[in-house]
């Protein structure tokens, strides 16, 4: 009985769930490990970013006999001057239509309470349940307009600090850009024969995966947050600016980023002209649909393959697990833990088959 699947599956079930309650028991004793690995994870993992980001353009130059210094001399130049470039002339706008969305707070917050007014007002022939169901709806209109200014300034005075605070982000990224091939053999080295085989194939598609993911996340964010921009800017929308640089943001969460960057719109527009909410929607059904059948299928393909529920049941967890950043970073993680189960199952599986043709 103790060779049998579901008998070796349930044990080490148990025994995860023994060392997971062992480990909350005495989790005061890790918590200086957690600080430190919480100071050292988020710039590793956001110079891995800047990493796969800037990849291709060092892949580019070296090409082209271009010395490893100098490609990474060559893209800081062009990461400094980017971000220049989009202070100087992206800047003053966001900041002006920031300024503004603060001081017309309380004009939209009144907009918000009279189109609530008027609505329940003329909804006095409706059947009970639609009545109750219509108050609740409009509570929770005004009472995400009043939080969403405050809410978004303080996301973006976290924004800046984060930035300031990871003095650790350039010590990362330039350590992977320099010494990047170097990695990979230093941890299979440690192994021989076909295991040592078998964790290059894994690092390498590991690589191929956070590479696929990164690289096509980003890009297709960009993207998405253009069409917006151009579609809010074309039916007059305020803030059209601001809203555009949160769903770039935004996006970057699977299947429901999208649909948290459209509120802040719904809200403006009830605020700015109700006929505008149609025009909102519009804009972004088109957006979602561009983006489910040709954008994502094109620059993403199928490198991660995960089924929409998945990332779903991921996103909720990992929120719930490390806020922001856990829904950030689920799906790659997934992804890694993916790629190293499946060559496991097929490393097994290849074992099982060796020892079947030798008896």
């Amino acid at each position: 009985m103790t060779k049998k699947l579901w008998f070796q599956s349930g044990v080490a079930i148990l025994l995860a769930l023994l060392i997971i309650k062992f480990f909350l028991e005495i989790n005061y004793i890790f918590a200086p490990i957690g600080i430190i690995a919480k100071a050292i994870i988020l710039p590793l993992v956001l110079g891995g970013v800047l990493y796969y980001m800037t990849e291709p353009i060092q892949r580019f130059l070296e090409k082209r006999k271009v010395p490893r210094w100098g490609s990474i001399l060559i893209i800081f130049v062009i990461l400094i001057g980017g971000v220049y470039a989009f202070y100087a002339v992206v800047g003053p706008p966001i900041a002006n239509e920031v300024n503004k969305l603060i001081d017309n707070g309380p004009t939209i917050t009144k907009e918000l309470t009279h189109l609530k007014d008027v609505a329940l007002e003329q909804k006095k022939d409706l059947p009970p349940q639609l009545e109750q169901s219509l108050n609740n709806a409009a509570d929770k209109i005004q009472s995400y307009a009043l939080k969403f200014g405050g809410w978004f300034v303080s996301f973006l005075q976290s924004f800046v600090q984060a930035i300031v605070l990871l003095v650790l982000v350039p010590f990362f990224f330039v350590f992977m850009l320099k010494d990047h091939e170097k990695l990979a053999p230093k941890i299979y080295k440690y192994f021989n024969g076909k295991r040592r085989e078998w964790v290059k194939k894994t690092i390498h598609d590991i690589d191929h995966v956070l590479r696929s993911y990164i690289q096509g996340q980003f890009l297709i964010s960009a993207i998405l947050a253009t069409i917006i921009l151009i579609g809010y800017w074309i039916i007059g929308l305020q803030y059209a600016l601001l809203i555009a640089i949160f769903t770039l943001f935004m996006n970057l969460i699977p299947f429901i980023g999208p649909w948290i960057a459209v509120m802040p719109a719904i809200l403006i527009a009830f605020a700015q002209d109700p006929k505008l909410v149609i025009w909102v929607a519009v804009i972004t059904l088109i957006a979602n649909q561009v983006d489910s059948n040709f954008i994502t299928p094109n620059v993403m393909g199928k490198s991660l393959d995960i089924h929409p529920l998945t990332v779903i049941t991921l996103l909720l967890a990992a929120g719930n697990i490390a806020g922001f950043v856990g829904i950030i970073v689920a799906v790659p993680v997934y992804g890694v833990a993916k790629v190293i189960v499946t060559n496991i199952y097929a490393a097994r599986k290849d074992i099982k088959k060796t020892a079947t043709k030798t008896v």
